[in-house]
């Protein structure tokens, strides 16, 4: 359970009411945890999965586009959700992203998804689409220059979603000063202050924000 800020009986009870991952997804997060170690950490929940699945139904985008790959288990969970369109993934590890395209091709979505390997605020300057929809979830110190190449191409009403952005609940804790804290909060700062936007932090696994251009 990655929501750590919650009563272990509340997360509990979440998941029990909650359709979780199916066979595909439970045999990427295994070996993911085995080929990564500690680092697999960084994989999205299996409740998360589903919420992004769900999402990316609801807006129907033609275009979406994910900031961090790692293994592809986020990345597979937004195809599955996509009626026709395509996702764009942007990642810097060849070697993560190569266990990615595997699954990918397994599920059937391989055909959906395009990848770029390089720095995202290289990689994303040369997308030249209207973006529907948006999952960033990379170095937390890029989030605001992510954040912002995303916002230049997304669509009025399109929709971003950022992970982590709880951080284990560290962000309402001022004892945490520490880099990585530092970053997400004032990552949350400018997404409230500004004025092109509607948003709401959601208590989904890590913290997930929603963000829509208004």
């Amino acid at each position: 359970m990655k929501a750590t800020y919650l009563d272990p009986a509340v997360g509990q009870y979440i998941l029990s009411h909650t359709t979780m991952a199916d066979a595909l997804l439970d045999e990427l997060a295994a070996e993911t945890r085995a080929a990564t170690g500690d680092v697999a950490n960084m994989q999205i929940s299996p409740d998360q999965g589903r919420f992004l699945t769900m999402v990316t139904q609801l807006v129907a985008p033609a275009v979406a586009v994910e900031v961090g790959t790692f293994t592809g288990y986020s990345s597979l969970c937004i195809a599955r959700g996509l009626s026709g369109g395509r996702l764009y993934c942007f990642d810097v590890s060849e070697e993560w992203t190569s266990m990615a395209r595997r699954y990918w091709e397994r599920a059937g979505v391989a055909g959906r998804i395009t990848l770029t390997l390089g720095p995202a605020v290289e990689t994303l300057d040369a997308l030249d689409e209207r973006i529907d929809l948006a999952f960033i979830d990379a170095d937390k110190a890029g989030y605001p220059a992510y954040y912002e190449m995303i916002m230049s191409r997304l669509r009025s009403g399109g929709l971003i979603m950022v992970d982590n952005t709880l951080w284990s609940g560290h962000v309402a804790d001022p004892s945490y000063e520490d880099d990585q804290t530092r970053a997400i909060r004032e990552f949350n700062d400018l997404v409230m202050n500004d004025p092109r936007v509607t948003t709401v932090l959601l208590p989904v696994a890590d913290g997930l924000t929603m963000i829509r251009k208004n």
